[in-house]
């Protein structure tokens, strides 16, 4: 919904684009016009009926990244990084001995893996929906990977591609 402060912001708007027409109309046939627009009979009943202010933005979510538990650096980038193809975005240690905690992507699925004990708990399991599943199936067959062989479920809901990491925690990739 529109406030009386963006119906005349639009009315001053129009304004000034049709003055670039050599269309110049006065401000309050400018209200009117915009009024109309909105839906109302005419400025009078629009500056009545909208609101005075802009209503608050509303919430919204971007997309969830969720952190999985690991003990082993090597063993992890053995994982995400060679067999499963993802790349760091970014690496953090509060001090050289101290865990890490690890950002990665790959094709638009972030992830962040984490050391620390109070991030996330082993065992977890991710659901990925995506596209091309086989694909994705036959370049991680490719790899030969010494401590798994994926291949795709059918259930009810698609078709599914699980890969268990070295710390008990499950990705299952699925395609509609």
């Amino acid at each position: 919904m529109f406030s009386i402060e963006q119906a005349k912001q639009m009315a001053k708007r129009l304004r000034a684009s049709l003055e670039t027409r050599d269309q110049a109309v006065p401000h309050a046939t400018a209200l009117e016009l915009v009024a109309q627009q909105l839906g109302y009979k005419d400025w009078n009943t629009a500056s009545a009926m909208l609101p005075q202010e802009s209503p608050p933005p509303a919430i919204t979510f971007d997309k969830p990244i969720p952190i999985l538990r690991m003990f082993d650096e090597i063993k992890a980038r053995e994982f995400y990084l060679d067999f499963l193809g993802f790349s760091v975005e970014f690496e953090h240690r509060f001090e050289a001995d101290l865990p890490l905690y690890l950002g990665i992507s790959r094709d638009g699925l972030q992830l962040h893996l984490s050391e620390h004990h109070g991030d996330a708990s082993p065992g977890s399991t991710v659901f990925v929906p995506m596209h091309n599943i086989e694909r994705l199936r036959d370049e991680l067959l490719a790899k030969r990977y010494g401590y798994g062989r994926p291949d795709i479920v059918q259930q009810g809901w698609g078709q599914v591609l699980e890969v268990h990491d070295p710390f008990g925690n499950r990705i299952r990739f699925c395609q509609s």
